[in-house]
């Protein structure tokens, strides 16, 4: 009888050899030494930063648990089947029916656990426009093998419905081992950085840094309050979120000094003004330098500390605006107030009208 189930290999080791050598990534990937990045590299890294290189984006963007849960969301970045989803192994998954087979796979070991157990953790690889989506996407496969090797399935496809092109990674949470996948910031900073340098390797200038080495605030946005804020620009909604009236009202509250800024402003602060004097004292450096590539990068540098004299974080720009609002409404209420010189001083105010 034809079993029921599709067998995948998934520890063979000629396999990913293979996989290795006709992808062209991993041991096999091609490194000029222009775009290759050797550990200690902290020039090549600094000259990508001040000359604005592409920053790659990598976000978690949910927690799938049950199978039905995580059928509705193979669904969605498969788009019901107009798209193929790809397995670790290269097998490309172009049915509904067998997407969902894969989603109670990885969620028929979880049934004895109390409680609704995560099965899968979705994952986003975004570059800016302009970008080859077929190397976006083999960089994102080679920062799968490199980072969550053979231990976790995971399913990955490509979309280019939109200016930026992205891969949708989602990462079976159980693995072989019973370990769990759950990713944190440092995790994710490193599939930044491994994202960042499988691009190099193909000769696509990425990098991956953090916001306060570049000059900007820190983020703090979640997935959900991104996409409401975007449901409001684009008409769909007229609800402010609750996280934006609140840091309105803490702004307000700033501007009319009945309250201070939140720590973390101060600390961000004071974390640029140390990054700025290391970003000085490594230009002075450079100046000094019998290499005219040095000289030029060192003056780059210090247009870039030029242009990011202050870094502003999100409660600096909510502060901002409510310093405006206050100003305004302090013109407005001494312009109604203000008395008319042909009327003598003492006159009553005339009634007014209604009509």
């Amino acid at each position: 009888m034809k079993p029921s189930f599709k067998p995948r290999p998934v520890s063979d080791p000629n396999l990913k050899y293979t996989r290795d050598l006709v992808n062209g990534f991993g041991p096999f990937a091609s490194r000029s030494p222009a775009t290759s990045r050797t550990q200690g590299d902290a020039r090549a890294t600094l000259a990508r930063v001040v000359r604005r290189a592409p920053e790659v984006l990598v976000k978690v963007t949910g927690r799938k648990k049950g199978a039905k849960h995580l059928a509705a969301h193979l669904d969605y970045i498969g788009r019901h089947g107009d798209i193929p989803l790809e397995t670790r192994d290269g097998e490309q998954i172009a049915t509904k029916e067998e997407a969902h087979r894969i989603a109670d796979e990885w969620s028929d070991p979880l049934y004895w656990r109390r409680g609704t157990t995560v099965s899968a953790v979705a994952m986003v690889f975004s570059m800016p426009a302009g970008t080859d989506p077929e190397t976006v996407k083999q960089s994102v496969r080679e920062a799968a093998e490199r980072m969550i090797g053979d231990n976790h399935d995971y399913l990955m496809s490509l979309h280019t419905d939109t200016p930026r092109p992205h891969v949708h990674l989602t990462v079976q949470a159980e693995g072989i081992d019973r370990k769990r996948f759950d990713p944190r910031r440092e995790d994710l900073f490193r599939f930044r950085e491994a994202f960042a340098e499988a691009l190099r390797s193909r000769g696509i200038e990425a990098e991956a840094t953090p916001r306060y080495t570049r000059g900007q605030g820190r983020a703090g946005t979640s997935m959900a309050l991104t996409q409401l804020r975007a449901r409001i620009r684009r008409g769909a909604s007229r609800q402010p979120t609750e996280a934006d009236l609140r840091q309105a009202r803490e702004a307000m509250q700033v501007a009319l000094g009945r309250a201070e800024q939140p720590t973390f402003v101060f600390k961000t602060r004071a974390r640029w003004q140390e990054t700025k004097q290391r970003y000085e004292a490594a230009a002075d450096s450079l100046d000094r330098s019998p290499d005219r590539e040095d000289r030029r990068l060192g003056g780059d540098i210090r247009r870039f500390l030029q242009e990011r004299a202050n870094i502003e974080t999100i409660p600096d720009r909510m502060l901002r605006e409510a310093e405006a609002r206050v100003r305004t409404a302090q013109a407005r209420q001494g312009t109604e107030h203000q008395p008319d010189r042909d009327v003598p001083r003492g006159t009553p105010v005339p009634p007014t009208r209604n009509r």
